[in-house]
This record gives structure tokens, C-alpha cells and sequence, in this order.
């Protein structure tokens, strides 16, 4: 059983003083070290830390994300420096994690849950439509959900089935609910931290595969950025980012997808072809005007994503940039996509994830000769 929650100033009575000095040493170590090769887990780590220091009504909680750090440790230390009241194992049961989460949020927490993987979030999926989607709006506005749902989602790590899924679709087509996938180790920071800071509730896909890539990244900078763009009101949601520019065709990706795109474009400039790369970034809200500037100055486009192609987020986008890009458009918008089938035994994986093969073949699909 879960401990009792208390008040915040009592689960902060639970941090030693010494405890709270180390913590506070460590991040201005961090802030002078300028740019370090860090990993997306630190970067998510490094994230949930700073937002507990920085808000004390944050707690996170979850199946095995106390002692143990989760199974990814992307809550690795965080029970040693805040607490068992703000860090703390729950019972295997999303169901109740979620509803738990639910009231938690209602009565003024920052509740930032996980899932520990995607496919184990389906238990708690009635929770999350009925009333995490919806209490907002069934209160007329009276009553605000900030919580966070953390998924991480996605192959490329060779798991058996309901370890490895992508998920996305169903959570962005529930109104209510915001979608962010970071693709990026400065971006796992920023759009955690921005997520957790909202009053709507967001799903937070985390793409498995990605947890261990490095980036050098200044995390003092992105905290004092952080710090400045919750003043100013600047965040990266529904803002796309241009991941590579170029100019002959738009690779359109999110989360894990981005990596692929990116080394097909590489790929394809060795061929001669300079395709531009977009990271989607934030599924919900979707940027439409990044997204649609690129295609409308390439001509042609292709979708690449991990989840299945059929209803899914990469039918929407196509269905968007089609009814906003039309007479721009050199050649039809084509998808690289995982394959209408559930998702394959470890063995299998690589052929049915996207790869830079598929996506160079659906680039040269694009009606390249008048």
C-alpha cells in the first residue's frame, strides 16, 4: 500500500536539511558545467527533480518508481532526496493509479504518474477518457486537471508484446487532452517541464528507444530558460521544429520517427536530394503553420511514424496538410508507417518498424518527373 499523502509542507519535512543542501549543490554544479554529453533518461530525471524543487505540490508516483528509479530509472534518486510522501510505489494497478491521480489534481497536486510501459496504460484507458479528458469541461471550467501521464511508448528495444506499442492515436484523438512526444535530450527537458507546469492534463509519450542517445546539453541553461519562459509565456507547445532544413521534399516525424528521418535525409543528400525534416514535437496542439511553410516550399511531403497507418496520427496530418497545402503539392502526400498488424515478436522488429530504405523509396515515389 502507497503511503498517506500529507500536506506538502509536511512531505517537505521529510527531506533532511542535509539532503536538500546536496540537492541544491548538484544543480548549481550542473548550471556551471555548461554543455555535457546528457542522456534523454537524465534529461526527464533532471526535469521532475527541478520541478519538485520548484513546486512542492509536484509528487510523482507509479508502479516501481520509488526505491527501484523505474524500470527505465527515470526516477532514479528522486525518493532518496524528496521523500516516500512525494515519490512513492504504487500498487500494479493504472486503473487506480489514474483515478488516485484524478482526485489528487482536483484537490490542488501536480500529480506526474507512469506508465510503465505503453501498452500497461490500457487498464487505466476508461479513466483517462471519462474523466481525466473531461473534468475540465463537465465543470464548465471550475475545475482544472493538472496532471501529467508519462508513456513511455514505442519499439526499437526488442520488447514482447505489451511492452512495445505506440499508442499516440488514441490519446490525440480524445479531446480534452494535450499529447507532447519529445524526439530530442534538450526537448525531454523542456516539454517535461512545461507539461507538468500546465493545468490541462498531458500525455507524455516518451520514446523508449531514445532514453539512452546522448546530446551535449547545457541543463543549467534549459533550467534558467525554463525559469524565463514562465514568465514570458513562451513554450514549445504546438510549436514544430525544423530538425533539418532543405528544399526538395519534408520529412513530417514525431518522437522516435525523428532519429529515422533524420538519417534518411542524410541519406538521400549523398543521392543529391535535400529533404527538410520536421519534428512534430507536440501531437496536440498540432502546429499547422510550421508543418504546412515546409511543405508549401518543397512540394511534396511524406509522414513517417511508428504506429500503425490506418486511423492514425500520420492520417490526420496528411489529411491537414492535404486541405491546406493543395495546390502547392507536386505529388501526393505518401506514409512510411508500422504495418497494420499487432506488433511483432523481437525477432520481427526491424521489419516492421520504418527505416531509412522505406522512406528513400517513398521519397522517390514522389512523382519526381513532368
Amino acid at each position: 500500500m502507497s503511503p498517506t499523502i500529507t500536506t506538502s509542507s509536511e512531505a517537505n519535512g521529510n527531506v533532511s536539511a542535509a539532503t536538500a543542501r546536496a540537492a541544491a549543490s548538484a544543480a548549481a554544479s550542473a548550471e556551471a558545467a555548461g554543455p555535457q554529453p546528457v542522456t534523454m533518461a537524465k534529461a526527464l530525471n533532471t526535469a521532475l527533480a527541478d520541478a519538485m524543487h520548484a513546486d512542492s505540490s509536484v509528487l510523482v508516483f507509479g508502479e516501481d518508481v520509488g526505491l527501484l528509479g523505474g524500470v527505465f530509472r527515470i526516477t532514479d534518486g528522486l525518493t532518496a532526496t524528496f521523500g516516500e510522501q512525494r515519490c512513492f510505489d504504487t500498487p500494479l494497478a493504472e486503473s487506480g493509479i489514474v483515478g488516485m491521480a484524478v482526485g489528487m489534481a482536483i484537490n490542488g497536486m501536480r500529480p506526474v504518474i507512469e506508465m510503465q510501459f505503453d501498452a500497461f496504460a490500457y487498464p487505466a484507458f476508461e479513466q483517462i477518457v471519462s474523466h481525466v479528458a473531461k473534468m475540465h469541461n463537465r465543470t464548465k471550467g471550475a475545475v482544472k486537471l493538472p496532471l501529467v501521464i508519462r508513456i513511455p511508448y514505442g519499439g526499437g528495444i526488442g520488447g514482447v508484446e505489451h511492452h512495445c506499442d505506440s499508442s499516440e492515436s488514441y490519446y490525440a484523438h480524445t479531446a480534452g487532452l494535450k499529447v507532447y512526444t519529445p524526439a530530442t535530450v534538450a526537448d525531454g527537458y523542456r516539454m517535461l517541464r512545461e507539461a507538468i507546469d500546465s493545468d490541462d492534463p498531458v500525455i507524455f509519450m516518451e520514446p523508449k528507444k531514445m532514453y539512452w542517445t546522448k546530446d551535449q546539453v547545457d541543463l543549467g541553461e534549459l533550467r534558467r530558460l525554463h525559469a524565463e519562459g514562465a514568465t514570458t509565456g513562451r513554450t514549445s507547445e504546438g510549436r514544430a521544429a525544423v530538425a533539418r532544413p532543405g528544399t526538395d521534399a519534408t520529412l513530417i516525424a514525431y518522437g522516435p520517427s525523428v532519429p529515422t528521418a533524420l538519417a534518411a535525409a542524410e541519406a538521400a543528400a549523398l543521392e543529391g536530394r535535400s529533404l527538410e525534416v520536421i519534428d512534430v514535437r507536440t501531437i496536440v496542439p498540432f502546429d499547422d503553420a510550421t508543418v504546412c511553410a515546409s511543405v508549401r516550399k518543397t512540394g511534396r511531403a511524406v509522414v513517417i511514424a511508428e504506429a500503425h497507418g490506418f486511423a492514425s496520427v500520420s492520417s490526420e496530418i496528411v489529411a491537414r496538410v492535404q486541405e491546406r497545402c493543395f495546390h502547392y503539392l507536386a505529388a501526393p502526400i505518401r506514409r512510411v508507417t508500422g504495418f497494420d498488424v499487432p506488433y511483432p515478436a523481437p525477432k520481427l522488429e526491424k521489419y516492421y518498424l520504418p527505416g531509412v530504405d522505406r522512406i528513400l523509396d517513398a521519397v522517390d515515389d514522389l512523382q519526381w518527373e513532368n
